[in-house]
């Protein structure tokens, strides 16, 4: 059975991204449907997964995450605009029956991902 997980690390504080507002989008040729919003428990992780079972599908999905509005709680003397506001990761899943964990680490003026498992 197939799932959808992910997690954020604040990597310029040094601790689990907590409160973070994430969307989620599944993508078709004409469409950008929104599936779901989730915020992050206090270790930067979803209490369940995004998608599990019958709900992931094959094909491309965005994950939204509202990283400034999170910077914006953590007494961060940051600049208007923003570096990194909204962060928008685009991917594919080609199986819908793998684990697909994807994570997030940031700070206010970089971010990285990867397939994690």
């Amino acid at each position: 059975m197939g799932k959808l997980t992910t997690h954020v690390l604040d990597t310029a504080l040094g601790k689990p991204g907590a409160n973070l507002m994430i969307d989620l989008f599944f993508l078709s040729d004409t469409n950008r449907e929104h599936l779901k919003t989730v915020t992050t428990n206090m270790d930067g992780r979803c209490d369940a997964p995004l998608l599990e079972g019958n709900e992931l599908k094959t094909g491309q999905y965005e994950l939204v995450f509202h990283a400034g509005d999170y910077f914006n709680t953590q007494g961060l003397d940051l600049p208007e605009p923003k570096f990194l506001d909204q962060i928008i990761l685009r991917f594919g899943v080609p199986n819908a029956d793998e684990h697909y964990h994807v994570p997030l680490l940031v700070t206010p003026y970089s971010y990285s991902t990867y397939r994690g498992s």
